[in-house]
């Protein structure tokens, strides 16, 4: 089976476009830097991450692009509200948000390009459509799209013109050829950070940034342009109006869009101040399980924040670590084979990750593999054979892997065995005290090693212990 997608250009599954072993060029919105990223930021990134890590799983050669929007009208007003220049304002959130990245296990993009590095190529790409005339200045030097210009204005949202002004509850600009044009460059206003155009002093629209930077990057058409369903209208339809009307060449292959977080049943988002930040989630709850609650839904679904939710992540997640710890601890200091590429477990995971990367069914399988994997700990620790079980353990890490979500490279193996020696040294007295039924010493053992952060389980073959966490 080859990999199928949900392509929302033509809201069906269809065959992905590409061969493993060839290249795919991704490009996916990123953050508007304004303040803390909340959930559904979170929603999207390691959505993404999943699909990326998919796709480089199944052989393709993936260079995967998010952009940074670091000049916006949300973050000049934070600046204001804080007495701060948009720059620190921009800068302090870029951080915050990479380390949250970093801390879910989200891989970093192999290009990630800032909108106000980029001016000059938006310029360019603004002055070839006035040119071309898909795109006209006004008075007090802004330039808007024609949509009516562009015959393909709406097809990735299926709505017309009709439809779109169907909700309009402001009076449009009266400057504008039709109340649907949109701002590809805005004149500068006082205090507001500004760059050099044929137009005047001004910044960019937010649409332009992404035509721009993806095409600079991926080329005029490439394979796969990503981002939650919000972005479809207006923002992806207008990347496509700029993109497509400046080169005359389909702009994407593939557009994927993920679900929402819900609060509430509604929404996250800031601007109603209906949402929860992932620093808020990641003080209560390990990064691993919040990355679980993520992948738990299928990446289209919509997926409703409540903290039971959070605590079911949280326990899968000890049961994915739980198997890695027994295994190893069943193993000793045997190494990991390498994963056995024809195993039945890879291939019912690949297939239901090729099924348009559904994550339920790929964590159905691994909790399968987990069920066998404990059969397998339990005879390893009675017979010291545990060949059948180094293999279940390095299928399951390069699955779970693949989801972000592997304990084996998650667990401190190095930490535990520097610990190794002493522990078991601790763990022999305690097993004499035991045996003379000093039961007193053989607690105070126990209780100083749980006070260092070890854990002990008592099993038939003897004591078993691992770092908690």
């Amino acid at each position: 089976m080859g990999l199928v997608v949900y392509n929302t250009l033509t809201r069906r599954k269809e065959p992905f476009p590409k061969e493993p072993g060839e290249p795919v060029g991704m490009y996916v919105c990123g953050p508007t830097v304004q303040d803390q990223p909340h959930l559904g930021h979170v929603r999207a990134a390691v959505s993404f991450d999943v699909i990326r890590r998919t796709m480089l799983a199944l052989g393709y050669r993936v260079l995967f692009v998010m952009n940074v929007t670091d000049v916006d009208d949300k973050i000049i007003a934070r600046g204001v509200e804080e007495g701060r220049t948009s720059w620190q304002v921009a800068e302090q959130y870029s951080r915050v948000f990479d380390r949250t990245m970093e801390a879910l296990g989200v891989m970093p993009p192999d290009i990630a390009p800032r909108a106000t590095a980029h001016i000059a190529e938006m310029v360019a790409l603004i002055t070839d459509l006035v040119a071309k005339g898909a795109a006209y200045p006004v008075e007090g030097g802004d330039v808007y799209f024609a949509v009516e210009g562009f015959k393909g204005y709406g097809t990735l949202s299926h709505r017309s013109l009709d439809d779109m002004r169907a909700g309009e509850r402001v009076e449009p600009d009266p400057r504008k050829r039709h109340p649907m044009d949109f701002a590809l460059w805005k004149a500068a206003k006082a205090g507001e950070p500004s760059w050099p155009s044929p137009w005047g002093e001004g910044r960019p629209g937010w649409h332009i940034e992404c035509s721009a930077m993806a095409m600079k990057y991926l080329g005029a058409t490439f394979d796969v342009h990503g981002g939650g369903m919000d972005l479809i209208f207006p923002h992806h339809e207008n990347e496509i109006a700029q993109a497509e009307a400046a080169t005359g060449e389909p702009f994407v292959r593939v557009w994927l869009h993920n679900g929402f977080v819900t609060l509430d049943k509604e929404k996250m988002s800031k601007s109603t101040k209906n949402y929860v930040s992932a620093a808020d989630v990641l003080r209560d709850f390990p990064a691993p399980a919040v990355r679980y609650f993520v992948v738990a839904g299928h990446y289209r679904s919509q997926i409703d924040f409540s903290v039971e939710s959070l605590e079911d992540a949280r326990g899968a997640w000890a049961r994915f670590t739980g198997f890695a710890r027994n295994a190893r601890s069943a193993m000793g200091d045997a190494p990991l084979p390498s994963p056995d590429a024809a195993s039945p477990w890879r291939e019912k995971f690949l297939a239901a990750m090729q099924d348009d990367f559904a994550t339920p069914d790929a964590l159905a399988v691994l909790f399968d593999l987990i069920g066998e994997g404990n059969q397998l700990v339990e005879r390893a620790e009675r017979s010291g054979s545990h060949d059948e079980l180094a293999a279940a353990l390095a299928t399951f890490s390069e699955l779970s892997g693949i989801l972000g979500l592997d304990p084996v490279a998650q667990w401190p193996q190095a930490q535990q065995a520097n610990l190794g020696p002493l522990v078991r040294h601790v763990l022999a007295d305690r097993e004499a005290a035991r045996a003379a039924k000093d039961y007193a010493r053989a607690d105070a053992i126990r209780a100083v090693l749980r006070e260092a952060g070890i854990a002990v389980e008592d099993r038939a073959g003897g004591a078993r212990w691992y770092l908690s966490s």
